[in-house]
């Protein structure tokens, strides 16, 4: 047993405490990173690298089969499961390596084991030799991440039954396929499937797929997937699940509706739950909220002095750039910086690698609605543009909405290919609270899919120059 004294512990190596300890060394101070298993976190090994990985590679696919449309003939396209899948943990792999790469030039000084926070700024470091190690840190930042939620009546078995791991390495591609949960998580795999052959069902409790998107975008989406041949249940539960010998038998309960369909495979994604257990943080008086995440206020500070949450830890929405900006915050403000705050609900960008791709900023129409705004909403369909033309991609959708009063840009909402590319043009307005008047004098470049935004902005105020009402 050793100690060893620093400014700032992180504990949890992902996109949120590989960053903040990185910004920390950057602004001076002696940082020490603990890691139990995977440099990168969640996000790196197993999120959202390898998922576009595959998502890629059954983008690939899709456009080499409909290649004629270019005036190409293709023949004999076939798919190797095995091989998508190794290149994906390659490109895993070679990032932890260059984030553990990026730790030590920055002279972070790294722990593999599990850390435990004890009185008095001290942190336990088991290792997997068993061996312990106590390190002082007059600063604690908690980065430790999330989970799969694992339901009763659906637990995971890694055969039948997946998580989002076990969905990352399949076999052989599943003939017919389950998902539960219609988020990002449990969207991007099915379309990943789909585009692979597979027959694939959602299921979605809630009225609606996509659930945290606009209506008008998860509608556009729900009929665009149905028509690609993917099963979608809204407002459906799962009744009683039963193994069989080689696949899964399914009660879905749809109102006083209800089937029996039997699966391959089922891939739970309904959720996911914070990684506080095992963390000492009762006795270090770090309080939780309702649903288990740990409470912090503005600046990512937890109900005891000293001690930092930042990421999926500290509460939704679990993205990977909402854990690093966080990271930055609390790495900053430890350090004196005192006049940042963590980004607010409403300026975080949102976004799934489904096919169409959808990505979303600040508030959906409903909301602004609930708040008793009054708005100017503005649309522009891809099929009206010459870039999505040329590119055989004329489906889709861009949405904006300002402010009828102040003209502020509250919400941006996008359905089609590449909006995850383009929704950071809508965030950069937000953050530099742009109205709809610089929007509209701001010259987009031609041909571009982004020209979809300036004539959605332009609808807004009856002003679209490329489509008529």
């Amino acid at each position: 047993m050793t100690n060893q004294k620093y400014d700032i512990a992180v504990v949890g190596g992902g996109p949120g405490g590989y960053v903040a300890a990185i910004r920390a060394a950057q602004l001076g101070n002696k940082v020490a990173l603990i890691e139990r298993e995977h440099y990168g976190g969640i996000c790196l090994n197993w999120g959202c690298i390898p998922t576009k990985s595959l998502l890629q590679s059954a983008e690939r696919y899709t456009q080499i089969k409909n290649a004629s449309s270019f005036g190409i003939n293709v023949t004999n396209v076939s798919i190797d499961i095995k091989a998508i899948v190794a290149r994906s943990r390659a490109i895993s792999q070679k990032l932890g390596d260059g984030v553990r790469h990026l730790l030590k030039k920055n002279r972070v000084a790294t722990f593999d084991g599990h850390a435990t926070l004890l009185p008095e700024k001290r942190l336990s470091v088991t290792r997997a030799d068993k061996g312990e190690m106590i390190l002082h840190a007059d600063n604690i930042i908690i980065a430790t991440g999330a989970r799969a939620r694992n339901v009763s009546g659906l637990e995971i078995d890694r055969d039948y039954i997946w998580s989002y791991k076990e969905a990352l390495v399949p076999d052989e591609i599943p003939q017919n396929l389950l998902v539960v949960g219609s988020g990002a998580i449990g969207m991007e795999f099915a379309s990943f499937f789909l585009k692979l052959g597979a027959k694939v069902t959602v299921v979605e409790m809630l009225p609606k797929i996509l659930p945290n998107e606009d209506d008008e975008i998860s509608a556009y989406m729900e009929k665009s997937l149905v028509k690609q041949g993917m099963i979608i249940f809204t407002d459906s539960n799962l009744g009683k699940v039963k193994r069989l010998h080689n696949g899964v038998e399914v009660h879905i309960e749809r109102g006083n509706e209800k089937s029996t369909h039997i699966f391959d495979r089922i891939i739970s994604a309904v959720g996911v739950v914070p990684n506080t257990e095992e963390l000492g943080l009762e006795r270090c008086g770090v309080q939780l909220d309702e649903n288990g995440f740990i409470k912090t206020d503005s600046q990512g500070l937890t109900s005891s002095p000293g001690i930092y949450a930042i990421g999926d830890v500290a509460g939704a929405p679990c993205l990977a750039h909402k854990a690093s900006h966080e990271g930055i915050v609390a790495a900053e403000v430890i350090s004196g910086k005192t006049n940042h705050t963590k980004p607010t609900r409403d300026s975080i960008p949102g976004c799934t690698y489904c096919h169409p791709q959808v990505a979303s900023i600040g508030l959906t129409e409903q909301k602004a609605k609930e708040l008793g705004l009054e708005t100017k909403i503005g649309r522009f369909p891809y099929s009206a543009n010459g870039k999505a033309m040329a590119m055989e991609e004329s489906e889709g959708l861009i949405k904006t909405i300002f402010d009828a009063r102040s003209g502020e840009l509250l919400g941006a909402h996008m359905v089609g290919a590449e909006v995850t590319e383009m929704i950071q043009g809508f965030g950069i307005a937000k953050s530099l609270e742009t109205t709809e008047a610089e929007l509209m004098n701001t010259v987009f470049a031609h041909p571009t899919l982004s020209e979809m935004m300036h004539e959605a902005v332009l609808d807004a105020y009856e002003r679209a120059l490329h489509l008529h009402r």
